[in-house]
């Protein structure tokens, strides 16, 4: 919503919230005749019905699903957890107590923000920066400094010439694997570098990761999975996933991990915030993600068919528009970033590819550098790979007509 629209007696921070680009055009996309690849939403087919609707009847059973929990979230949910951290760290332990549960790993950015950042205080982002966490540093009124992304991930040396220079962070927010919208993974070395930076200059990093379980298995991906979490290697990051991306974004069932004083504050915050999360949800999440045999099965399928239409989109993109577009090769998530080379702006192009009926995300959703009005975010992850192609065509006819009108 604009500010131009809040009427008097709100309070401040508010004058300055805008909606989202994404949401905004999700609104526009609803059409059943718009094929989109605009919003980051997981694979409605590929979401486990059958075993969600198994999980909701096997805890339905228990009282403790119908009443109140702790609220740093059901400590069933927490063990289980904290067990698969603890096999994405490479076996080094994470206890129970050090997981928070939240309502969806939004509400654990927004409780963080609360918790970290004061008025005023730098947080910085990649550039590119996934939205929602744009939005939430704005309402927590932080000052925003951008630092590019690569194909290895944050730029963590300008980082460093800027914080020899006298920036001051409390905060360093990223998404290392898989990045929202890059599709970039953050290497081995830049991971130990930043982290390296956190410990000297005492800033937080949020390693912000709902993607990290969907790499794929392709010959095209041959970077295979995502080198180990930045946390395994400073005490000073805190991890952020979720079970929207591999189970169901309906759950609204995300956690982050972080060290005590992190958590005891990001508790009574949430205690003012909605008392707990649902038991119901958080029980069911514990029994999927807890059944490894049916997971290990499930994010094997997920993995296969993400892959295939991330291949999909790309070759159906390079066969349409060839030199004129750079598309990147996802080696896993969700996303596939595109940049044209003879100067069309994404956003006039958009206004073309609605009237035929296709979306995307123009670049210039995340970031405001005049570079990314030519760059565009296509998410590959909720069509088949036949409806891709038929969605690229459609861009391709809307980038004609597009040209022709200039």
């Amino acid at each position: 919503m604009s500010s131009t629209y809040l009427p008097a007696g709100l309070a401040s921070r508010t004058e300055s919230l805008t909606s989202s680009a994404i949401r905004d055009l999700l609104a526009l996309t609803a059409r059943d005749d718009v094929i989109s690849l605009a919003g980051g939403l997981p694979a409605t087919d590929l979401i486990p019905i059958d075993r969600i609707a198994a999980a909701a009847e096997a805890v339905l059973r228990r009282p403790d699903a119908v009443q109140y929990c702790e609220t740093s979230g059901h400590r069933t949910l927490r063990s289980v957890v904290a067990a698969r951290e603890t096999l994405a760290r490479g076996g080094v332990p994470v206890p129970v107590e050090s997981v928070i549960v939240t309502h969806g790993s939004q509400q654990a950015l927004a409780l963080l923000a609360q918790a970290l950042i004061d008025p005023g205080s730098v947080v910085v982002v990649d550039e590119p920066a996934y939205t929602g966490a744009l939005q939430v540093f704005s309402i927590a009124e932080a000052r925003i400094e951008s630092i590019p992304i690569t194909d290895t991930g944050m730029d963590t040396d300008e980082l460093e010439r800027r914080l020899t220079a006298g920036l001051r962070p409390a905060v360093v927010h990223t998404v290392a694997n898989f990045h929202n919208p890059r599709g970039v993974t953050m290497s081995e070395q830049r991971r130990r570098h930043l982290a390296a930076l956190a410990d000297r200059y005492g800033f937080w990093v949020i390693e912000d990761d709902p993607y990290g379980e969907i790499c794929f298995d392709t010959m095209e991906s041959d970077i295979g999975a995502p080198p180990l979490p930045i946390a395994c290697h400073s005490d000073r990051v805190i991890r952020l996933s979720s079970a929207s991306k591999i189970l169901a974004p309906t759950l609204r069932v995300g956690w982050f991990v972080a060290p005590p004083s992190v958590c005891a504050a990001v508790e009574l915050l949430k205690q003012g915030a909605d008392l707990c999360g649902s038991s119901m949800t958080q029980l069911m999440a514990a029994e999927m993600l807890g059944d490894t045999a049916w997971l290990d099965a499930h994010l094997t399928l997920l993995r296969r068919e993400y892959g295939s239409r991330a291949t999909a989109l790309t070759t159906a993109l390079v066969a349409e528009f060839g030199d004129r577009l750079s598309v990147s090769r996802p080696a896993g998530g969700m996303f596939a970033w595109a940049t044209f080379r003879d100067g069309t702006d994404t956003g006039e192009l958009l206004d073309a590819a609605l009237d035929h009926g296709v979306a995307f995300v123009p670049g210039t959703a995340f970031a405001s550098g005049a570079q990314y009005r030519h760059s565009l975010r296509l998410s590959f992850a909720g069509s088949t790979p036949t409806v891709l192609a038929d969605a690229v065509q459609r861009v391709g006819s809307a980038h004609s007509a597009s040209t022709r009108v200039l």
